[in-house]
């Protein structure tokens, strides 16, 4: 299985995790969302508008890339998030037609990828305005592991309001083999 396979199963993964997380977030009222429960973000909704900005922060920086300019263009044109913390949607519905979006873009860009687009360098500023230059393969693997980080926060928060969101392995995605 090629780098380019595993971060299109990786695109898969962030969907239907997503997907399950906004279900499931979907049975709890503005007040449940907003509640403050201790977590990095505060809350659900918190959380979940966290998991937006470092995807658009990083789309953005992808966008960049040469090989990305067209097919996030839309993500490119998106404004700025302020900070980490930023509530860019306080309605529930919003952000989640907002994910749906932007996971509809990550499956494209990344199905659009060559392996050789991956071992490019990649000149970005991070949010401090620090310049780095990094293997584009490895911040992609950070860009999904960010996700996966901060989904298992919500789903950890949407288990304390009695929300079971069911299988969150990447397992359960992979595909059966046969012995060769």
């Amino acid at each position: 299985m090629s780098l380019k396979d595993h971060f299109e199963l990786l695109a898969a993964y962030n969907q239907w995790m997503n997907s399950k997380v906004y279900e499931a977030a979907g049975h709890l009222g503005a007040k449940e969302l907003a509640k403050d429960r201790g977590a990095f973000f505060s809350s659900i909704l918190g959380t979940l508008n966290h998991i937006l900005v470092g995807d658009t922060i990083w789309l953005k920086r992808f966008a960049t890339h040469p090989s990305c300019m067209s097919s996030l263009r839309e993500v490119a044109n998106l404004p700025n998030p302020n900070r980490l913390d930023q509530i860019i949607f306080e309605d529930f519905a919003a952000l989640s037609e907002q994910r749906a979006w932007l996971d509809g873009q990550i499956i494209s860009w990344v199905g659009e990828l060559s392996e050789r687009d991956l071992d490019l360098v990649l000149s970005y500023h991070n949010t401090k305005g620090v310049p780095a230059n990094k293997r584009f393969s490895s911040l992609v693997f950070h860009f999904f592991s960010h996700q996966t980080h901060h989904r298992g926060q919500v789903s950890a928060l949407l288990s304390q309001a009695g929300e079971d969101i069911g299988v969150t392995d990447l397992l359960a995605l992979i595909a059966e083999e046969t012995h060769v």
